[in-house]
């Protein structure tokens, strides 16, 4: 009795698995019809892909010919960056000063010590900006161009020295 009823589950476990195969085929059918009318048909016509599968394809060197007029072949001028935009000090501080103003890392003065700021508070605000922006090599350690930021604007940079001095005074 036991192997009767092992080869009827068995049977009937095929039979619908089979029926799960066929409704999933035909699920798949109809969506790559519903696709071919719809979707390939609007990616096609999308000037963004086009100009991508331009980009693909086109060739990958150009010929100058002498005695010619060769100025089409002269490399395209990089457009100029857009001004970064101005972020406030604390989000700049976390963003990127965090690094090592938050451990002292390199010499870099904790963030609210004041017995570190001090000396550098003394400087006064204009001088810690220029460091900052600039960069400065100094006794205690080093402080890269805009913290290693150079995306970052002068202004943002200055939001986040403004930040870190308000917090050792």
């Amino acid at each position: 009795m036991s192997a009767a009823h092992d080869k009827k589950f068995f049977n009937t476990f095929m039979l619908v698995l089979g029926v799960l195969i066929l409704i999933a085929l035909g699920l798949w059918a109809l969506a790559r019809v519903v696709a071919v009318d719809t979707q390939e048909a609007n990616v096609h016509a999308d000037p963004a892909m086009q100009a991508a599968v331009n980009d693909r394809i086109a060739p990958v060197a150009k010929v100058a010919v002498s005695g010619q007029d060769n100025s089409a072949l002269a490399p395209a001028k990089p457009q100029a960056a857009a001004p970064a935009a101005e972020i406030g000090g604390e989000e700049v501080y976390n963003m990127a000063c965090v690094a090592c103003h938050g451990a002292g890392v390199a010499g870099a003065p904790k963030y609210g010590d004041k017995g570190a700021w001090g000396p550098r508070l003394a400087k006064g605000g204009d001088t810690l900006h220029k460091h900052a922006i600039e960069g400065f090599q100094g006794q205690a350690g080093f402080m890269p161009p805009k913290g290693g930021r150079v995306d970052l604007s002068d202004k943002s940079i200055m939001n986040a020295v403004d930040y870190m001095m308000a917090a050792a005074k």
